[in-house]
């Protein structure tokens, strides 16, 4: 079988599940786990590269204004591929290829591949979103398996945290400017032993100013710009202007301000979600949480 994935995490998905020998096509953002790089790319990104945040922010407002797509569908190299199965979303435009994307393109293949679109908003659906990766594959009961391991840590986590007081968190998805992180992360930050101040579960992040940032009165600040790994995220940081009023907030004051690879265990709707509730754990509760931080997922600042 022959699977293209548009989303970095359905490519994590098949690798999980076995399925390295069926990826035939991915994304230009496609890097977990190291295999999937050496795949044949087909979606790139339109944007200029070697953007600052705030640059990048105002490209892609000038693209969704403009009513026109981040990404480009290589039209050659899928049809080269003919595959059986495409794997896309339609939860986030600016995060990944959609299917509208896919329109010009298909009309050139010989025979059309099945497609499954997959938009998750929570945690479950994400879950449902492996199951039915799994199902779209033949391999219904490795999706099981893997969907029983995944229960099984995060309701470890939730155990060991269970009779924790719940810190007040502000997790923010980009930092110039400030956008509050949405869909499954408040619920991460729930199973974690938090209280999400300013997110709101299932629903989009969305943009906010200092202001608000500053009168949430966080007890931990937690930075996972979506599409950065930890080292980029730590380098942002160090670059901003902070804002004034920065250094009252409770969380810098005490020392709780983390940066975290945002996208190996956080923006994208994976397995490795699973790692991210433990690393928020480890962050909220260090004292309860059953698991240490993976290498190269979490940076005090």
């Amino acid at each position: 079988m022959r699977v293209c994935s548009f989303l970095p995490s359905a490519t994590e998905t098949l690798y999980a599940l076995g399925l390295g020998d069926c990826v035939a096509g991915v994304t230009f953002e496609c890097d977990y786990p190291e295999e999937a790089r050496q795949k044949p790319v087909v979606v790139r990104t339109r944007l200029n590269h070697g953007l600052s945040p705030a640059e990048i922010d105002q490209e892609v407002t000038a693209f969704l204004r403009r009513g026109e797509s981040l990404y480009q569908v290589d039209a050659n190299e899928l049809e080269r591929i003919g595959p059986d199965l495409i794997i896309t979303q339609d939860l986030c435009h600016v995060c990944a290829a959609s299917p509208n994307d896919l329109v010009a393109v298909l009309s050139r293949l010989s025979r059309p591949p099945q497609m499954l679109c997959l938009s998750p908003r929570t945690l479950e659906e994400v879950w449902r979103g492996i199951r039915q990766v799994g199902e779209a594959t033949g391999c219904a009961e490795r999706a099981n398996r893997l969907l029983q391991e995944l229960a099984l840590r995060m309701s470890r986590v939730q155990r060991a945290v269970a009779g924790a007081q719940r810190r007040r968190t502000l997790c923010l998805e980009w930092l110039e400017p400030p956008f509050i992180a949405g869909h499954w992360i408040p619920e991460m930050v729930a199973c974690a032993g938090g209280e999400d101040v300013l997110g709101r579960a299932s629903e989009p992040g969305f943009r906010t100013d200092w202001k608000n940032v500053l009168a949430s009165e966080a007890e931990t600040v937690v930075l996972m710009p979506c599409g950065y790994d930890l080292r980029q995220t730590v380098e942002e940081f160090r670059r901003m202007r902070l804002p004034e009023g920065w250094q009252g907030l409770p969380a810098v004051r005490s020392g709780q301000v983390f940066a975290v690879d945002a996208s190996g265990f956080f923006s994208r709707p994976g397995p490795r979600l699973a790692a991210g509730i433990e690393t928020l754990a480890r962050i909220l509760h260090p004292d309860l949480a059953p698991v240490g931080f993976p290498p190269q997922t979490v940076e005090r600042l």
